[in-house]
């Protein structure tokens, strides 16, 4: 499970990224905080 959480975190951070290259800035920094919260180097919501 965790490595799932991870996966989709690292997913999530790069869509946001991308997000904030294509000018997106709001969706782009929601994508990232997203990404970082389910981390595991950030506070888990699932945990």
């Amino acid at each position: 499970m965790a490595t799932l959480l991870w996966i989709i975190a690292v997913v999530l951070v790069v869509a946001g990224v991308v997000a904030l290259l294509r000018r997106e800035l709001i969706w782009g920094i929601v994508l990232i905080i997203v990404g970082l919260l389910i981390g595991p180097g950030g506070v888990s919501i699932f945990t």
